[in-house]
């Protein structure tokens, strides 16, 4: 696991431009963090690496916001309103697997929530504290490895 210090949210957006402008389609991001951790700042970050014009706000009320004019697809989901049990629902292996979209990234806002996960990950916790914030980012999976590899 390596862990960041960002000192405000320009840092969490400038980690989210780095990002987004180096991982490769078929990345699966699990975001973790209290409310105002940087979530759908790291988000907006990797929007605009991947070189995406909208602006990228949290699904907090449509679950899914779908970004297909960036360098590769940016599949954005936000499970805060949602039970455990009822994250299913929104079928999210069919984006992560690639079977009915293009492949892309997955970013996948209070991830926690997730009945169950892909094979391979990254996974940020994102904290905030009085002296800052920090991203904690791990690989689960041989493939993610190898991204967060790819990313030092």
């Amino acid at each position: 696991m390596d862990v960041l210090t960002l000192a405000d949210a320009d840092a969490t957006r400038d980690l989210g431009i780095r990002l987004g402008r180096s991982l490769p389609a078929g990345t699966v991001l699990l975001l973790e963090g209290d409310l105002g951790s940087g979530k759908t700042t790291l988000t907006q970050g990797i929007g605009a690496g991947l070189g995406i014009k909208d602006s990228i706000e949290s699904p907090t009320f449509t679950l899914i916001n779908e970004y297909l004019d960036g360098r590769v697809p940016l599949y954005h989901f936000d499970l805060y309103r949602l039970e455990r049990s009822q994250t299913a629902t929104l079928h999210p292996d069919l984006y992560w697997e690639g079977i009915e979209v293009e492949p892309g990234i997955v970013a996948i806002e209070w991830a926690e929530r997730l009945l169950y996960k892909p094979e391979a990950y990254l996974k940020l916790r994102l904290t905030y504290q009085t002296t800052g914030r920090q991203a904690e980012l791990s690989a689960i999976g041989q493939s993610a490895q190898q991204i967060l590899t790819a990313l030092k």
